[in-house]
């Protein structure tokens, strides 16, 4: 037994109408729904899956170009560093005059550079004139001639001291520096193609002139009265910061990452921004795009260690390895720390991003924190804690505060000048203490809504 469909209010008889009961406009209208419901059964399925591909395939594309675009950022940056920064220079390779692998091989170029300069043979010459001179007999002027020897070593050994305590000084420190800082325009030009009388480029070397340095000996042998001494003219020899027969090559790349320096990283930014955007899963795509970036420069830190040995092991017959070595990592030391810094930033927000999920280990997170937050908060307000219009205020404008508290964060690093590691950590560090305190004031719901008055 069948039961009847009740009865509508309008009176109708509870069934849909056909097309006969409805006016022209009202089946114009239902013909076009059925046509787009047809439309969308038919085709939705491989639209949807091939619409969500082509997103899913740029943001990749656009993630990846921003990995790749980061690392060359970091190499750009210190290349600007290096060539514009004076003081960024000086800061480099100014730690170089008390390196002591560095000291010993600049003691070894001077003390030949000095001894070139001083005829033994003369000297020997001329002791055995004196000698003669004085009524010396014969046979023991003969014997002088063979002295050329001891008195080489013992040249060699009173002009390696003083050299040593010369380049060893305080002294020379200020001279390291104060050269340095005076030439840093010269290596501007080295670097970009020119040759100037302090720096040069030749050879595929680039080289500083320590001629200053032998004056200084000079002066110190004259005072402790090694007089021939005062006859060395002025002497220019130079010690080489960099050696390679691809430093034309390297000059060229350096110039193009000089001139695109200060736009890298924020085409990189915005590309990276770009592609999160553009994928389906956002916050997944945030996540890549700074695992990207911190493999990006993990690869970077890899690379740089293996330059260091392929350039040790084409140096010159003859090289200091340890003070090329030296030399090396003075010139990538902020480099490296910029590679330090980039990474540590990646990794935070890779974690942060990560702890905004629904996976269990990010609720877990969450959910601790919250917890133990509210506990102490609990605790507080059992204490005489009223939080009242902060409270209602707080959890009004929760999202808001917490928006402007990585905005403020993101300021500080990218206009902080050179951040360190360091600076990314306690960056952090403040960050969490002021979101842990964001949620300390949020007293809840209960707090949102105003009483209501009474009748």
């Amino acid at each position: 037994m069948t039961s009847a469909s009740p009865p509508d209010p309008d009176g109708n008889s509870g069934r849909p109408p056909d097309d006969k009961q409805l006016s022209a406009r009202e089946r114009h209208e239902l013909d076009e729904l059925r046509h787009r419901v047809g439309a969308l059964e038919s085709a939705g399925p491989s639209a949807a899956a091939r619409h969500h591909w082509l997103r899913s395939t740029g943001s990749f594309l656009l993630i990846f170009f921003a990995s790749l675009l980061s690392l060359l950022a970091v190499v750009s940056v210190w290349a600007n560093s290096i060539v514009r920064d004076t003081d960024r220079y000086v800061a480099t390779v100014g730690p170089l005059a008390s390196n002591p692998d560095v000291q010993k091989a600049i003691t070894k170029r001077v003390t030949d550079a000095v001894l070139a300069q001083v005829d033994v043979d003369g000297l020997v010459k001329q002791l055995q004139q004196a000698a003669e001179q004085k009524g010396v007999p014969p046979k023991t002027a003969q014997l002088i001639n063979n002295l050329d020897g001891p008195i080489s070593s013992g040249l060699k050994s009173l002009v390696s001291g003083t050299v040593e305590r010369v380049v060893s000084s305080n002294a020379f420190d200020k001279v390291w520096v104060n050269a340095n800082r005076r030439a840093h325009s010269a290596v501007d030009k080295a670097l970009t193609g020119e040759s100037d009388s302090a720096v040069s480029v030749k050879n595929g070397q680039v080289a500083i002139d320590v001629g200053p340095i032998v004056a200084q000996v000079k002066d110190q042998l004259v005072s402790a009265g090694f007089q021939p001494a005062a006859r060395i003219p002025a002497v220019h020899t130079e010690f080489v910061v960099f050696q390679s027969k691809d430093v034309g090559k390297i000059k060229w790349y350096l110039r193009v990452l000089e001139i695109i320096g200060s736009w890298l990283p924020i085409i990189a930014v915005l590309i990276a921004a770009a592609g999160v955007y553009l994928a389906v899963h956002r916050r997944r795509a945030l996540i890549w795009a700074a695992l990207g970036v911190f493999g990006a420069m993990l690869l970077l830190g890899i690379t740089l260690s293996l330059l260091r040995t392929v350039y040790l092991n084409h140096l010159p017959a003859g090289a200091s390895d340890a003070a090329a070595g030296a030399v090396y990592d003075a010139l990538v030391k902020f480099l490296r720390a910029g590679v330090r810094t980039v990474g540590a930033v990646a990794l935070v927000a890779a974690i942060g991003a990560f702890l905004t999920g629904p996976s269990r280990i990010a609720v877990l997170v969450r959910t601790g924190c919250g917890r133990g937050i509210g506990a102490l908060r609990d605790v507080a307000v059992s204490a005489g804690l009223r939080l009242g219009a902060v409270g209602r205020f707080v959890h009004r404008y929760k999202q808001w505060i917490g928006g402007v508290i990585l905005a403020a964060a993101a300021i500080v690093l990218f206009a902080w000048n050179y951040p360190t590691t360091a600076v990314v950590v306690w960056t952090v560090v403040i960050v969490l203490a002021a979101l842990a305190v964001r949620e300390f004031l949020d007293t809840g719901d209960e707090n949102d809504t105003a009483p209501v008055p009474s009748a």
